[in-house]
């Protein structure tokens, strides 16, 4: 009899990573990506302990946030003209010495305005998981399935990297020095991209811009696309400012983090799962039905708090609402892939992560707003209304067969 073989959830991932190249470039973008989860985390305790204000800390992150949306975009585009190991490089170098910068301005108590200065330079940090989506896209740019796969993957260690990352910049913190988080951050930055980088069998070919060459936000249905990213990410921020508030408020606050924690695992593992599926051909109405489960999951903690005050309660809750988080990034970046142009990978999909920055940003400070002016419960409106804006906003601006990037 023929024999017949087992097909398991993890065997697209290991099919995915047998690819020659791709265990090392892989390695090399966890280890600069995991930072990404500790950076502002040791940052606000750095400058908190130091200089005894939550304010002042929270106002130079924000600051750092504002920068890096600026120059991402920027960044993103010399690496894809000039390729990434010629540009990552010396870009996240700079970047690091912004780090240490912070650090020992900090260290030495130096003025406020230094501090400020020190974490603008850190915006010059390129998008490493948009570099390693670019590399995926380039392998696999004939096979859509496996390039699912990849970015279900890729979604799946962001998720890992921004659960695992502040928990080891707080212990970090807490157990050596209020420094030793920031540090190790930079180290583990420039480790990760130098072996990224070296990894050059597996490099996108860089492309020069000509006349024709255009921005991908002039390319149909790519703006709406970024209004949906912008929407989801205040979806992210209005929920991490509301669940810390709810926690507070039940004399939890040091639970936050591991009630946070689950969504993100649930996340991880949806995206894991998804991974492993064979999708629909049309993208467009994947993410239009992603966008109406996330609307419908994030109504949980809104309805659980509303009923009880227990914590327990909101953290089941909020592991179920991570279900939908990873299928929607996963199928938003492959949009993105097929909406932007040709040789423009990496700046198309750094400008849906600034995009997505800009939401976490907007959606923090509505919550923020609600959580003082009602109540942490009433709060979890937001990010329930924000994804419904995205659900909205992807009906009715992106179009339902998104073209393929040209070849």
């Amino acid at each position: 009899m023929p024999q017949t073989t087992t097909r398991t959830p993890l065997a697209p991932y290991t099919r995915l990573l047998a690819a020659p190249g791709a265990r090392a470039f892989t390695l090399g973008n966890l280890i600069a990506r995991l930072p990404m989860g500790m950076f502002s985390v040791s940052a606000v305790i750095m400058i908190a302990n130091t200089y005894g204000s939550y304010a002042l800390a929270g106002a130079v992150t924000a600051t750092g946030l504002a920068a890096t949306a600026l120059a991402a975009p920027w960044t993103a585009r010399l690496i894809d003209r000039h390729g990434q190991a010629r540009i990552a490089v010396p870009a996240t170098l700079i970047a690091a010495l912004g780090s240490l910068a912070l650090l020992l301005c900090v260290h030495y108590d130096a003025p406020a305005w230094t501090l400020f200065l020190s974490y603008a330079a850190t915006a010059t940090t390129p998008n490493t998981g948009g570099m390693s989506r670019a590399r995926w896209a380039h392998l696999h740019r004939d096979d859509p399935a496996t390039l699912h796969t990849a970015n279900s993957f890729e979604q799946a260690v962001d998720e890992l990297c921004f659960m695992t990352g502040p928990v080891i910049a707080a212990f970090l913190c807490s157990t050596l020095f209020p420094e030793a988080g920031t540090l190790t951050g930079a180290i583990l930055l420039v480790t990760g991209i130098l072996v990224f980088a070296a990894q050059r069998s597996t490099e996108p070919p860089p492309t020069a811009r000509t006349a024709t060459t255009r921005s991908p936000v002039r390319t149909p249905g790519f703006p709406a696309l970024l209004a949906v990213f912008l929407a989801t990410g205040a979806v992210f921020g209005a929920m991490e400012v509301t669940t810390i508030a709810f926690a507070d408020a039940q004399h939890h606050k040091s639970s936050a983090g591991a009630v946070l924690a689950l969504q993100a695992a649930g996340s991880c593992i949806a995206g894991l799962l998804y991974g492993s599926l064979r999708p629909a051909p049309d993208t467009a109405r994947r993410l239009l039905a992603c966008l109406a489960a996330m609307t419908a999951l994030m109504s949980g903690p809104l309805l659980s708090t509303t009923a009880t005050p227990s914590l327990l309660a909101l953290a089941a809750s909020l592991l179920l609402a991570g279900a939908a988080t990873a299928p929607t990034m996963v199928t938003g970046m492959t949009l993105v892939q097929r909406l932007t142009p040709e040789g423009q990978l990496n700046e198309g999909m750094t400008l849906a992560v600034t995009a997505l920055l800009g939401g976490i940003a907007t959606g923090s400070a509505t919550a923020g707003w609600l959580v003082d002016h009602t109540t942490p419960a009433t709060a979890y409106v937001t990010p329930v209304a924000a994804a419904a804006l995205a659900l909205l906003l992807c009906a009715v601006g992106v179009p339902r067969t998104a073209p393929s990037r040209s070849r």
